[in-house]
């Protein structure tokens, strides 16, 4: 298949004329006025409902995009051009964070259980230690090390239709997760039986217990 496809580089499109040609149709106007620079009540109130988010940002080792969780409203809008998020405990890859040091930029994706629109938010993030600001963030006795102080440029809500096509909050179509390799498996077929199998999995569940927050 990829040499299929190196051979027919003509149906490549390499320029903003051909796409804009590919594409000719007339934007839906919804899909610009839904538009802004800032937080309106009706986007807060969607930040507010959702636990989860994936990050996206971009640095000199290329980008990355993680995704980020706590009960909702843990992303808190402190007013309509600022957003903070707190850094809840990793793997200490701290990727994104790394990141955010040589290139502010970054871009969030919001998801709503049970709701089919989603929200964007694009700003530049400053990574804050201000004492207060992580202790207002304290979960189960521990505060996060850091907090991302999201400065906003862009919000909108994106339509349903992802959500719609792929059936995301249809129950009938979750998949049972012991039909998919374990955590324990992925790590032992990559290091090759160093890391990973039974004994990773069977002390996940403790593990997780004792280092989510």
């Amino acid at each position: 298949m990829a040499t299929h496809l190196a051979a027919n580089g003509t149906h490549t499109v390499t320029t903003i004329e051909q796409l804009e040609a590919l594409y000719r149709e007339p934007v839906y106007p919804p899909a610009k006025v839904k538009e802004t620079d800032r937080v309106t009540n009706a986007y807060r109130a969607l930040i507010e409902a959702s636990p989860f988010f994936a990050l996206a940002t971009s640095g000199p080792n290329g980008l990355d995009c993680s995704p980020r969780g706590d009960p909702k409203g843990f992303v808190r809008v402190l007013d309509e051009k600022t957003v903070v998020v707190p850094d809840r405990r990793g793997n200490n890859r701290i990727d994104s964070l790394r990141n955010l040091i040589a290139d502010p930029r970054v871009a969030l994706l919001f998801l709503i259980p049970g709701v089919s629109e989603t929200l964007r938010i694009m700003g530049r993030a400053t990574i804050s230690t201000d004492p207060a600001l992580c202790e207002s963030f304290t979960m189960q006795g521990k505060a996060p090390r850091s907090v991302l102080v999201i400065a906003v440029d862009q919000v909108f809500f994106q339509c349903a239709k992802a959500i719609v096509r792929s059936k995301l909050w249809d129950p009938s179509i979750q998949v049972e997760r012991s039909s998919l390799p374990t955590a324990g498996t992925i790590l032992a077929e990559i290091s090759e039986g160093k890391l990973g199998g039974p004994e990773h999995d069977r002390i996940a569940p403790q593990r997780m217990k004792e280092t989510i927050y």
